[in-house]
């Protein structure tokens, strides 16, 4: 790492180490606990539920930490995946040495580590999600020489008591500032924690979601991250609903990430931005426009986005929120600078390099030459995704699109310019496929296209077999039309699937 990265870095093991995380030892981990008063380690390790789960240890010397971060730990695996038996149920926990961060709520100071699973004969775990985003990337540079990237967008509500001081308008919170939004401290302050944990942080606001109901206030926020390699990018976000969920504990304030707080209300996404990058060069542009690789990749994953939602979309109420109009997609498209397509090609900054000089006409220390942040960006997923396994998805499904004949053509083919949903477009409207529209669809979806997901192994098809199986158990073939213009039931539905995601 630079010294100028090293001197402004949040986190507090990089400072004192100077070292990137990626080269952290088991010495330097032991190093920094015995100069900086460390008395706790906690193992965390995300779980079925996509739930960060916690092993807590009381550090009793150095041999004693040595032992823990050398050997892990014993879980017991029955009671946090349901494909594993509990018969023969023990799994490892390991910690990846890289996560490691002081932890910001503890009492006394504690070290905090997230792990991966391993099975009795000290392999990885073949079904933990951690494993499969692992596989689904080496898979991706093994065939591509490339390395993948995402970011993502996490957007959650604050649910409050009622406050009429300087109301927010409904449904036009998007970027307001205080004292209209009522939480941006609380997110700001998420914003720190999940820097000094490790987190890449782009940026943060108020987003469109604004309402109240009653004695009760629903406000909307997001948090955007940098791009990262696959693996630290779904870190990140684990980490940080972690730290939302904490904070809003200590605030006294729920933090939800379901996907529908109500209908007729802005729902809450978890949209991920992709890119390729070979020798630090992104090769999503070309010559000034986006390149024929992004297009090929942009093919894969339409063709599969169906199937996605199985990984993206995995309870009741993520389909009240893929309704039109709501600028969450329903149909099978792709645009630039679009709202309602199932892919998005954000502005890229691509020809326009001259605006701050034009803003700041006395600045002249600017760099000429900077790297392309041209992303393209899946808007389908919401907060119910395990993003270890949407991101994996993702990736699979991008790749096959990169080798899948045909694939520039459809891309074109599947390419609107403008709202989908406006009249003009009525009649490509009705020549493209619509998203599933509930877990059931979802789950035959998935089940008609399994095999993407299955090659060279790095979905496990018990892992496919099961992940059909919990959305078929919904059995919500109708939804829509059973809940539309029917409140009790929506309220009842949405209290049940609350604090799901």
């Amino acid at each position: 790492m630079k010294d100028s990265e090293i001197l402004m870095n949040p986190n507090e093991l990089v400072r004192f180490l100077k070292k990137d995380p990626a080269d952290f030892t088991k010495e330097d981990i032991i190093r920094f606990c015995e100069e900086n008063g460390i008395e706790m380690v906690n193992f965390r390790y995300a779980a079925e539920d996509g739930k960060l789960k916690t092993l807590n240890f009381v550090i009793s010397s150095r041999g004693h930490l040595d032992t823990i971060l050398s050997d892990g730990e014993r879980v017991d695996g029955s009671n946090l995946f349901s494909f594993i038996e509990a018969g023969s149920s023990d799994l490892y926990v390991i910690p990846r040495y890289r996560t490691a961060f002081v932890s910001p709520f503890a009492e006394v100071p504690t070290l905090e580590f997230l792990c991966s699973f391993y099975d009795s004969d000290g392999k990885p775990l073949e079904s933990a999600p951690e494993y499969v985003l692992r596989k689904a990337d080496e898979e991706f540079t093994r065939r591509t020489g490339c390395t993948f990237k995402a970011l993502g967008e996490l957007e959650y509500y604050v649910i409050s008591p009622r406050d009429d001081l300087y109301p927010g308008r409904d449904q036009k919170g998007y970027h307001s500032a205080e004292p209209f939004v009522k939480f941006a401290d609380l997110r700001d302050e998420a914003m720190l924690l999940v820097a000094r944990a490790g987190g890449r942080i782009k940026y943060g606001h108020s987003e469109v979601g604004c309402f109240y109901n009653d004695d009760t206030y629903y406000e909307q926020h997001e948090i955007e991250f940098l791009p990262m390699p696959v693996e630290q990018a779904v870190e990140q976000l684990i980490v940080a609903k972690w730290v939302l969920r904490m904070l809003g504990n200590q605030y006294g304030v729920e933090i939800s990430f379901a996907p529908k707080i109500t209908v007729g209300k802005a729902g809450s996404g978890l949209h991920f931005h992709m890119l390729v990058e070979k020798d630090g060069r992104n090769l999503l542009v070309e010559e000034g426009r986006l390149s024929p690789l992004a297009r090929k990749m942009i093919a894969g994953i339409l063709d599969a986005s169906d199937a996605l939602t199985a990984f993206g979309n995995t309870i009741p109420t993520s389909y009240l929120r893929l309704v039109p109009h709501q600028e969450a997609p329903t149909t099978v498209c792709w645009g630039d600078r679009n709202r309602s397509v199932v892919v998005r090609v954000p502005l890229g900054w691509i020809g326009a390099d001259s605006m701050t000089r034009d803003a700041n006409p006395g600045e002249n220390g600017l760099t000429a030459d900077r790297p392309s942040k041209q992303t393209f960006e899946y808007r389908v997923a919401d907060g119910s995704a395990d993003p270890y396994l949407i991101v994996s998805a993702l990736i699979v499904a991008a790749l096959r699109g990169i080798e899948m004949p045909g694939a520039l053509e459809a891309a074109e083919n599947l390419y609107v310019s403008g709202n989908i949903f406006r009249p003009e477009f009525k009649e490509r409207l009705a020549e493209f496929r619509q998203l599933p529209a509930s877990c059931v669809e979802s789950a035959e979806a998935l089940e008609a296209k399994r095999a993407i997901f299955e090659e060279n192994g790095v979905f496990p098809a018990g892992m496919i077999e099961s992940r059909i199986a919990t959305l078929k158990a919904f059995d919500d073939r109708g939804l829509s039309e059973r809940l539309y213009g029917n409140n009790d039931a929506i309220r009842e539905l949405v209290e049940e699937f609350l604090h799901v995601a």
